[in-house]
């Protein structure tokens, strides 16, 4: 019967037929395939870790993930907003605080780094060989040497905003301060053209270490560890999100493929990021 309830006709009846079956078929395509939007800190994706780690996800799970990778506080903001249905950042006090507010569920280790100061190879702050971070960003202040600082709220960037407090140092507006509200990898180029210090992750660092000519200067203090987490957009504050298939995501990083998949990622033979779920 037609919407006017007289019948249709048997050619349109089994055109009108087919037609539903192939957009149920369609529909229930898109649901498997699937896609979940993903913001992230610019070191997972500057480092290359994500273009190795995706593919084996999609290909196990038949879910597409769009990344959009920022700092670690733009992406909680864009989680707050229900802009992407996962996060996977590096910045435990925002996370904690992001989840107690009711934005993010299922909070979980992902993986660890540290955190290294880098700078020009002829070292002219002398602070080369330094396992201190807080003496280390006194010495570099009273040198008058460059710093470019991330300057956008990332986790690195908090992580150096807090070093220079904890060394009783404000640095705005300083000469030798820069503040360049860009990503991991600019900022790296940026520290390699000035030439300058910076305070980098080291997967980030292992993987434009080449191209910059930038070298270690401090690293090894306690103080540099850099964990990071994923969390689901929470459904409840977000129904549109796709919670089904960011729990996929998270569920598959922490398992013990995903796990093995980070651990096995290396830059010139060398171990960027270490897995460090201990659940079950």
């Amino acid at each position: 019967m037609s919407r006017t309830g007289f019948p249709l006709p048997r050619v349109l009846s089994r055109a009108w037929a087919a037609a539903t079956v192939l957009v149920l078929i369609s529909a229930l395509s898109a649901a498997q395939a699937g896609e979940i939007k993903m913001a992230t800190t610019t070191s997972t994706e500057n480092s290359g870790l994500l273009k190795y780690l995706l593919p084996k996800f999609e290909q196990k799970s038949g879910v597409t993930v769009k990344v959009i990778a920022v700092g670690s506080g733009k992406a909680m903001k864009m989680g707050e907003m229900g802009d992407v249905d996962v996060l996977l950042v590096h910045a435990r006090k925002m996370e904690d605080e992001f989840v107690a507010a009711g934005y993010g569920v299922n909070r979980r280790d992902v993986m660890y780094n540290d955190f290294i100061v880098v700078g020009p190879a002829s070292d002219p702050a002398h602070v080369k060989g330094g396992k201190d971070v807080i003496a280390g960003f006194r010495k570099l202040a009273a040198s008058g040497s460059k710093f470019i600082s991330r300057g956008d709220n990332s986790g690195t960037d908090v992580m150096e905003k807090d070093y220079w407090k904890r060394a009783g140092i404000e640095p705005k507006g300083q000469p030798w301060y820069v503040n360049a509200g860009l990503g991991m990898g600019e900022v790296l180029t940026m520290a390699a053209q000035m030439p300058g210090y910076t305070l980098s992750d080291r997967a980030t660092y292992g993987a434009y270490r080449a191209k910059t000519g930038l070298a270690i200067a401090i690293e090894g203090d306690p103080k540099m560890f850099n964990p990071y987490g994923v969390i689901a957009v929470n459904p409840a504050k977000h129904p549109g999100t796709n919670y089904t298939d960011a729990m996929k995501f998270v569920e598959w990083v922490t398992s013990k493929e995903g796990q093995q998949t980070i651990a096995s990622y290396k830059v010139d033979g060398e171990q960027l990021f270490f897995p460090s779920y201990e659940g079950k």
